[in-house]
């Protein structure tokens, strides 16, 4: 990834030594405030389990609002649904469940199993999300059990897939046998371990399987030798139950990424840490670039909230990325500040002191191994895998597209009996798509045919528009949802095609679409992002890159829907009259903010 643009750096502060844990922050400034109240809440939680396991058998119709923060570290969200409220009654109360499948690998029983459990227990849909990972919604209280303990009986989990805590691992979803691949999926799988609570997991099948711990993590022998380390130096919370995280865990959400030089399928600068593996010709791991500090949630008219697209921090051999990841954790979770939780995320720490001060204290306290220069990657590409490719020899696999990311009706239902009929692993993708893998030879005939009688005739050549585009669920069941989002995103996208079809532009645009500022369609780094801002209202955010390495810019903060196209047609028009070869984003970019808002401000007049 080449070095990108990020918010200036605040002068790098000074820290006194203090007394390693995460009860006690060691920066001064963030010290001497008071903790938020869901540090104490996460203190006495027991490791995850208060008051959640009492009010899993209460009877009642919904958790606490306790409870469902402690809730989330088990994978669910409580929600209701906007769409069913009536003045008088009582919410319709229901549980998102999301879950945690590093690289979005999902085997063959996992993915039957949940698709039944969706159709028996949730609202009869599944959904792909941003960061490979399936969402089951409408789940009711009363079976929120019985779906995670199926889950987990079927080989999946959903610890830790929410909360303040390492998120789902993202890497390329592509299963080819070739280049750096197979190792960067592996290195995936293996932090996902690395980072997995200890105590908590124990709370997690006490809570979801009646305490069968034949379900524990079984982490490969590297990484059962890196978590003995957990109690080293620095790196120690002072809690052996949770030598890692401590009693308090992070003071917010925590996000990795893994890839291989070139392809940034998983919009690797939006991450907490970002890895970039370099292998031999043989493919076995050398080391990884890594960068640190990005992160797209913000909060509309909170100008101290910020998308940020994170820094480079240098290149570490493969021999020490698992210390370098237990280092940055254990940093963040120290320096992290526990005060206010919208100033919580290491972006905020990284901008606040600085890069600079950020390497010097993982080096002096945390981290043994050197940190050298970059090493050089080539242009990076935002790739989807759509349409067939040769897995390796005598396998192939298939990618299609979902807008959305929701399976629903036929095409759940036809996509369930193509999977049990061939026995195929599926893959999601950080575009919300699906990949079919483990394609026999003889199996590619029969299961085109397959395909196209769901639709999928030519999987490798969706809409222009529809192909890169992202959207979060927001209305009706999101909480923190301003506006709707997946649910008119193809409309949007339909009157978006039509605007360039008039103005004879063919060409791609990045647009991704969010219902709220909180960012989880990654909408600051598309080269159009719809953010809602009002009913019906959106911010208008232009010139990310289409490789997703440059953050997009706000230029309107309330720009109604229905001036979508007389808003965009003079700066379309230019582009198609003076872009030349340059992508939307950036001729948005080298036009320069004055003459794109004068562009934007012709609309009105």
């Amino acid at each position: 990834m080449p070095k990108t643009t990020a918010p200036a750096s605040a002068s790098a502060v000074s820290t006194p030594e203090a007394e390693t844990g995460s009860e006690t922050s060691l920066n001064p400034a963030i010290a001497a405030k008071a903790p938020s109240k869901l540090e104490g809440l996460k203190r006495e939680s027991g490791f995850l389990r208060e008051p959640l396991a009492t009010e899993l058998v209460n009877g009642v119709s919904h958790f606490s609002e306790n409870a469902v923060q402690i809730l989330k570290y088990h994978g669910s969200y409580q929600q209701d649904n906007r769409d069913n409220r009536e003045k008088g009654k009582e919410k319709d109360w229901q549980l998102m469940l999301r879950l945690r499948n590093p690289g979005g690998r999902i085997p063959t029983d996992l993915y039957l199993a949940l698709d039944t459990l969706a159709d028996r227990l949730g609202n009869g849909t599944l959904r792909i999300t941003t960061r490979q990972a399936f969402q089951m919604h409408g789940i009711r209280k009363g079976n929120i059990k019985e779906v995670i303990g199926t889950i987990i009986r079927s080989l999946g989990s959903t610890l830790s897939a929410c909360g303040d805590i390492n998120r789902n691992v993202m890497a390329p979803a592509a299963p080819f046998e070739k280049g750096g691949y197979p190792a960067a999926r592996e290195l995936a799988d293996q932090i996902a371990d690395l980072l997995a609570p200890q105590a908590a997991e124990g709370t997690y099948l006490d809570l979801w399987v009646d305490g069968d711990l034949s379900y524990r993590i079984k982490a490969a022998a590297p990484v059962r030798k890196a978590r003995q380390r957990q109690v080293d130096g620095h790196i120690y919370s002072g809690t052996p139950e949770e030598p890692l995280y401590g009693t308090t865990y992070l003071p917010r959400k925590f996000k990795v990424a893994v890839t291989v030089p070139g392809d940034n399928s998983v919009d690797l600068l939006t991450q907490d840490v970002g890895l970039v593996l370099f292998t031999d010709p043989s493919g076995r791991p050398q080391g990884c670039n890594v960068y640190v500090g990005g992160g797209m949630g913000r909060t509309h008219n909170k100008e101290e909230t910020f998308a940020r697209i994170a820094d480079p921090l240098g290149y570490v051999a493969a021999d020490g990325i698992f210390d370098l990841l237990q280092a940055i954790v254990a940093l963040q979770r120290d320096h992290g500040d526990r005060h206010q939780r919208r100033h919580s995320r290491m972006k905020y720490l990284i901008h606040d002191r600085g890069i600079a001060w950020f390497r010097d204290e993982l080096q002096q306290r945390y981290f043994s191994h050197p940190i050298k220069g970059l090493r050089q990657e080539p242009t990076t590409k935002l790739t989807d895998y759509l349409g067939w490719h040769r897995q390796s020899s005598g396998l192939w696999f298939v990618g299609l597209p979902v807008l959305c990311g929701r399976l629903e009706g036929d095409l759940k239902l036809g996509l369930r009996k193509i999977v049990d009929t061939f026995k195929l692993e599926v893959r999601l993708t950080p575009n919300q798509d699906l990949l079919l893998c483990n394609i026999g030879t003889s199996q590619r005939a029969s299961l085109r045919l397959a395909l196209a009688d769901l639709g999928f005739e030519t999987p490798e050549a969706p809409p222009l528009l529809a192909r890169h585009a992202i959207a979060c669920p927001a209305l009706p069941t999101c909480g923190l949802a301003i506006t709707e989002s997946e649910r008119i995103l193809p409309a949007v996208l339909d009157r978006l095609e039509a605007l360039l079809g008039r103005l004879g532009i063919d060409r791609q645009i990045l647009v991704r679409m969010t219902g709220c500022p909180n960012g989880c369609a990654r909408p600051y780094m598309a080269e159009i992002g719809l953010v809602g801002s009002g009913v019906d209202q959106y911010q208008l955010w232009l010139g990310g890159s289409p490789n997703l390495t440059r953050l997009a810019q706000p230029y309107l903060e309330r720009m109604p829907l229905e001036n979508l196209e007389a808003t965009l047609e003079p700066l379309l028009r230019a582009w198609a009259e003076r872009g030349g070869r340059r992508s939307f984003g950036d001729f948005v970019a080298r036009e320069g903010d004055a003459a794109v808002r004068d562009l934007l401000t012709a609309a009105s007049l």
